[in-house]
Order: C-alpha cells, then structure tokens, then sequence
C-alpha cells in the first residue's frame, strides 16, 4: 500500500533536510539537497522538495504500518514548522505502483 501527501510550501528543501538530519542517528536515512529517504520499522517513506513543495510517499505491506509509517514523519514534521503555521501532511491512500 502507498500514501501520498503534497503540500506547498517555498521551505520544502529546509524541511525535508531537517528531518533527515534529526532522524540520522535513529533510522536509516539516505539524503541530498532536496530529498530523503527513510526506512522505518513500518515503511519506508521518501520526501521530496519540487516546485515548491513537500512532496511525500509513504509505502508498507499493510494499513497500520502505512499509519505508523506516516505518524513517524507528521509528528516530526509538525514539531520543526509549528512556527511558521505547517499543520502537517493531507494523506492520500493509493495502490502501489
């Protein structure tokens, strides 16, 4: 199963970065400049900076582990853009690609 999420916003980059920092010493996280990808216990979910967005996927075998897996990141997420008004992702459940 896969979940989607986009959300506009000009500091995408900032925030995809801050998160693969914070998350580095706790799970495997590979990153650049713009984008990340984190394999979770749950999942794996893979955020991306483009066209001034935050674009993300999260995908796992199962519904819980989907919701495990984008909790992960929303609660994080939330905690770095609390300040400049980021309420978190709207996830899109889909199909696997």
């Amino acid at each position: 199963m896969i979940s989607t999420a986009h959300y506009p916003t000009p500091n995408a980059a900032k925030y995809v970065q801050q998160l693969a920092k914070h998350f580095a010493h706790k799970i495997e996280v590979r990153s650049d400049a713009t984008s990340a990808d984190f394999t979770l216990q749950a999942g794996s979910v893979r955020l991306e900076a483009a066209d001034g967005a935050l674009i993300a996927r999260a995908e796992a075998e199962d519904a819980k582990s989907l919701i495990d897996a984008r909790y992960v990141i929303d609660k994080h997420l939330v905690i770095f853009a609390f300040r400049e008004g980021f309420a978190g992702l709207e996830w899109k459940v889909g199909e696997a690609a």
